[in-house]
């Protein structure tokens, strides 16, 4: 037993107890576990225990005997995500193999469970804020770290994320940390002091050199991408024109040759056997849902899949993309639906930049529905070559978006906050 894991046990110990006493709190301590995932960091009992099942336990025991709690329903994108909860459950009991997708089925609906609660318990501007600290905040700081390592090995070694998460790889992990970076600017918009501000433009670059140093092809196209958005969406497009020319000059010409070979292989994908094993994997994906209305089920990586469908070889790989591996699992019902929650979500998000930066009380919500059309930008782009479908994140992006925009067309019409910045 180390000291780190007394120490971080009596930690959670103590957020527990005290999220017993206020259920929106426990939707935060839910959400620092399943993002930040800090017991994986310990080397002892704890690295194994069932942190996020008790963390979990407690946000459902608030949701229980709490008054304070509302229908999820509160917008279009939720809708729309409530009816791929049903359809993947579907999937899963019309696929290939429904006992041993159990386990990943299990695994997201626990998940999106949660979503539900988040979006029932959180109301206030202070519960939303509170909610965007501590889920920004848990990558920003797992990505300062990355970062860190970064710089002191000179690009030399690959930055990977939390053992045993959703982010464990390091292109997955580079992914979030880059649709991390414009929602860290968000809450740099909200703090006055210089100090603060110092300290998140750090973190921000630190982010950005921890995504660079994951080597990850796909993270490099998205990071381009989200550049150009961050760019275009910012209120402050020197401050951000500079943040990017700083990147650049300081990651490049510290990127070993190692990292510049790996990029190359962008260009030359017909000689590299992992982006052709994609491409294969994308074949069967698309005739596994052609075939089947319902998908393959929590999976189509089956060999019978890759013997019937396959036209490169007969090796089952992951899709390694959002789009190919939802509609391989779920079929195009399931495809279609998933686009549309993030269109929606995009469109919502949207409706916060135009309808709420004309008053000051809600300004805040607008650059919130900047920076999350920027984040969702980068999972588009970069989640087109990771199996990232199932991801939190973004999940938790669209629970900010429908909060903010429900709380302005209620109390923030009316004043009822004192506009003051965080």
């Amino acid at each position: 037993m180390s000291l780190r894991d007394i120490v971080l046990s009596i930690i959670i110990l103590v957020a527990g107890l005290y999220a017993l006493r206020r259920a929106w709190v426990g939707v935060l301590f839910w959400t620092w576990i399943s993002t930040m995932n800090p017991h994986r960091y310990t080397w002892g009992f704890l690295f194994s225990a069932p942190v996020a099942a008790f963390a979990g336990g407690i946000a459902l025991l608030g949701l229980v005997f709490t008054k304070e709690r509302r229908s999820p329903f509160i917008g279009t994108p939720v809708i729309i995500f409530a009816l791929f909860v049903i359809w993947m459950t579907l999937s899963w009991l019309m696929g290939h193999d429904v006992s041993g997708d159990y386990f990943q089925w299990n695994k997201c609906i626990k998940i999106y469970l949660m979503i539900f609660v988040t979006l029932a318990l959180l109301q206030t501007k202070e519960h939303i804020m509170a909610f965007a600290w501590i889920l920004i905040g848990s990558l920003a700081v797992l990505g300062a770290k990355g970062g860190f390592f970064t710089l002191t090995t000179l690009g030399n070694y690959r930055v990977w994320g939390p053992p045993g998460s959703f982010i464990e790889d390091n292109n997955e992990f580079a992914l979030a940390l880059i649709m991390t970076i414009p929602l860290i600017y968000f809450l740099q918009l909200q703090v006055v002091k210089k100090a603060w501000r110092t300290i998140l433009s750090i973190v921000m670059l630190l982010c950005a050199v921890s995504a660079f140093g994951s080597y990850s092809r796909g993270a490099l196209l998205a990071i381009i991408a989200m550049g150009g958005m961050f760019w275009w969406r910012s209120p402050r497009k020197g401050e951000v024109a500079i943040f990017i020319l700083i990147v650049a000059v300081a990651m490049i010409p510290m990127l070993p040759e190692q990292w510049w070979e790996r990029m190359d292989t962008i260009s030359e994908y017909q000689t590299d056997g992992s982006a052709m094993g994609r491409l294969n994997a994308w074949g069967v994906a698309w005739e596994v849902a052609s075939h089947n209305l319902f998908g393959g089920g929590m999976s189509y990586q089956y060999l019978d899949y890759f013997l019937l469908y396959a036209k490169y070889d007969h090796i089952v790989r992951a899709a390694h993309s959002i789009y190919f591996q939802i509609l391989g699992n779920h079929g195009f019902i399931g495809l279609f639906l998933f686009l549309l929650l993030w269109i929606t979500t995009y469109r919502e998000a949207g409706w916060l930049m135009r309808n709420a930066r004309s008053n000051p009380h809600t300004l805040w919500a607008a650059q919130l529905g900047a920076m999350a059309q920027v984040s969702l930008v980068g999972y588009a782009t970069g989640g087109a070559f990771l199996s990232l479908g199932y991801f939190d994140f973004p999940y938790n992006i669209m629970v900010l978006v429908v909060l903010a925009k429900k709380w302005v067309t209620s109390e923030g019409w009316r004043n009822l906050e004192s506009g003051e910045k965080y």
